[in-house]
């Protein structure tokens, strides 16, 4: 029998039905009034939970120690091990995409990230779901929670929209402080990952306001993404009302840097090479029960092996790995200093905290080659304001990539990495804990979609999504399904067992049900042709079983042009037929 336990002011099981450069376009936004979602009253609690949402961008899968790798993470692995860690937790390839449907629990092709603004394709722009921001027919979790008498918040990656109109400020998040587009600096020199000219600076807002220079204690990213949700929480902590903070870390993502006495923890500790750290992470996510003793690697045909490399090369190698580690290692130093702050204000029980990386890793060999030939412009800034010197990686005006070597060991059992649909590209390291109330050390294998997360969070407060309209405006209903009772009980919801998930970005697919998945991908990643897998004996996709399967092949594409119909997928002008 099913336990039956209380969450804030609901009882969980409730169903519910339901990275720069653009300017995103305007629209008016509906003053209609809507009756508020009202919170269910309990007599056994005084309060719903507080809820915190932790996102790391282009982590790899097994990065933080709980799921297998050596990096010292001990405050993110003493969360995970004592709550439900996903092996099967799936995104979009690349983050804004991911954030849209993380936000709204609404297919990305709905939600106006169907491509990414800054490769939208000239057949997609204009396009409904295409927008290349957050549009007004979702809803996001924010506005909802707060309706219902949340606090809400937000510091970090943003990405979903460069306008005021498009902001967190005004999509739900009483305060904010928002880095708006897809990469930056992480010190406070505002370089943006990337601009077409040289007095670029990356977009940061603090609430409503667009700032032309940071504040003086932003020493680096994640240390004081952090410090602003504590000081949100500390200055509304008198009121008694629950918080909602969404923190967007914008580590590990490119380009990779970090303080330099956090580097030095990590001084040698990869001289062995990337082959060595792929073995060890492999066999650690096999000790921690996270893969089947006899999961495969994957391949590697574009990478050299280590003993090829000259010495300077592996002195370089070495260096990217010991920045990228302590990028990590800085997310969870800091989130330690959040977690440890709820504790000291009597917080910490009462507080539902979700984390996850936003997509694979970044694989990517970006350093001296992209984009010379697509973005010129762009890429002769980049070559004109940073220092690539070996002296200078890490530190501030540096700019340097993790690149694909390893990427390939932080996600072992996986093929390829961000921007690909192999599971390299979607499937990420994530957990729940909220203790007493959802499973403690657990290890989930049922595959979740990041939509699920918000009817999930929803459902633990009692919230009721609006199906068809928010505040006198239209909407898409939410596909993500709630995952309560999975978290809580291990057990998966009827409308999960039978789902078809499918993903799309620029022109490479994917479809899954069940164990098996369908993949479109251009050479060299793929064949330009569809590609059939089982996932329960193939996680590293290397077994192509569509010649061999006709009819399970012809299933899977028929579920494909379903999922493209109703998703109003677009592909881009240079792929030809679905």
């Amino acid at each position: 029998m099913m336990k039956k336990i209380t969450l804030g002011l609901t009882v969980f099981g409730r169903r519910l039905f339901l990275c720069l450069l653009l300017t995103p376009l305007a629209y008016a936004m509906s003053q209609s009034p809507e009756p508020e979602p009202e919170l269910e009253s309990s007599s056994n609690t005084k309060q719903p939970p507080n809820i915190l949402l932790i996102v790391v961008d282009d982590m790899g899968y097994t990065d933080i120690g709980s799921f297998g790798g050596e990096i010292a993470t001990p405050n993110l692995d003493a969360l995970a091990y004592q709550g439900v860690r996903f092996t099967n937790f799936q995104t979009a390839p690349t983050c804004s995409p991911t954030r849209a449907m993380l936000l709204t629990g609404v297919d990305n092709h709905k939600a106006g990230l169907g491509n990414m603004e800054e490769e939208l394709a000239p057949n997609q722009k204009g396009q409904p779901g295409y927008e290349g921001y957050l549009n007004k027919r979702v809803v996001t979790v924010a506005s909802l929670l707060r309706d219902a008498g949340y606090n809400t918040y937000m510091a970090g990656k943003w990405h979903l929209g460069l306008a005021d109109h498009s902001s967190p400020y005004q999509r739900g998040f009483d305060r904010t402080f928002s880095m708006l587009s897809g990469g930056a600096s992480h010190f406070s020199d505002m370089k943006p990952a990337y601009a077409p000219t040289p007095v670029a600076k990356a977009p940061y807002r603090k609430n409503g306001k667009l700032l032309s220079k940071l504040p003086k204690n932003f020493h680096y990213s994640s240390q004081f993404y952090t410090d602003s949700i504590i000081e949100n929480i500390e200055q509304d902590k008198a009121q008694g009302k629950p918080f909602f903070a969404y923190l967007a870390y914008t580590a590990p993502h490119w380009p990779i840097q970090a303080p330099d006495k956090t580097i030095a923890k990590y001084k040698g500790r990869y001289d062995s090479g990337y082959e060595a750290l792929y073995t060890q992470r492999l066999n650690k996510q096999k000790e921690l029960g996270l893969l089947p003793a006899a999961q495969a690697t994957t391949a590697s045909p574009s990478i050299r092996p280590w003993n090829e490399l000259t010495k300077d090369q592996q002195k370089i190698e070495s260096r990217r790995m010991e920045i990228y580690a302590a990028m990590v290692d800085e997310v969870d130093s800091h989130t330690g200093r959040l977690v440890s702050y709820l504790k000291q204000n009597n917080l910490f029980d009462n507080t539902v905290i979700i984390f996850m990386s936003d997509n694979g890793a970044e694989g990517h060999n970006l350093d001296n080659t992209w984009p010379k030939d697509t973005y010129p412009k762009i890429r002769k800034v980049i070559d004109d304001t940073h220092d690539f010197s070996f002296d200078n990686m890490g530190k501030p005006s540096s700019y340097t990539f993790l690149a694909e070597a390893w990427a390939r060991a932080s996600s072992p059992a996986l093929k390829y990495y961000k921007g690909s649909t192999t599971e390299g590209g979607t499937r990420v390291a994530a957990f729940a804990h909220y203790p007493k109330h959802f499973r403690a050390g657990a290890i989930e294998n049922n595959l979740v979609s990041v939509k699920d997360l918000t009817p999930t969070l929803l459902d633990i407060v009692g919230i009721t999504a609006p199906k068809d309209s928010y505040k006198g405006r239209p909407i898409e209903p939410i596909t993500g399904i709630s995952m309560a009772t999975l978290l809580t009980d291990g057990v998966l919801p009827q409308a999960a067992q039978q789902r078809v998930l499918g993903i799309q970005l620029m022109g490479k697919r994917a479809i899954r049900k069940g164990d098996w998945k369908l993949v479109h991908m251009p050479a060299p990643y793929g064949n330009g042709e569809w590609q059939l897998y089982n996932l329960k004996n193939d996680l590293a996709e290397a077994n192509d079983l569509a010649i061999s399967q006709p009819k399970k092949l012809q299933e899977m594409l028929t579920l494909w042009q379903q999922y493209a119909t109703e998703n109003n997928v677009i592909l881009p002008d240079w792929v030809s037929g679905y």
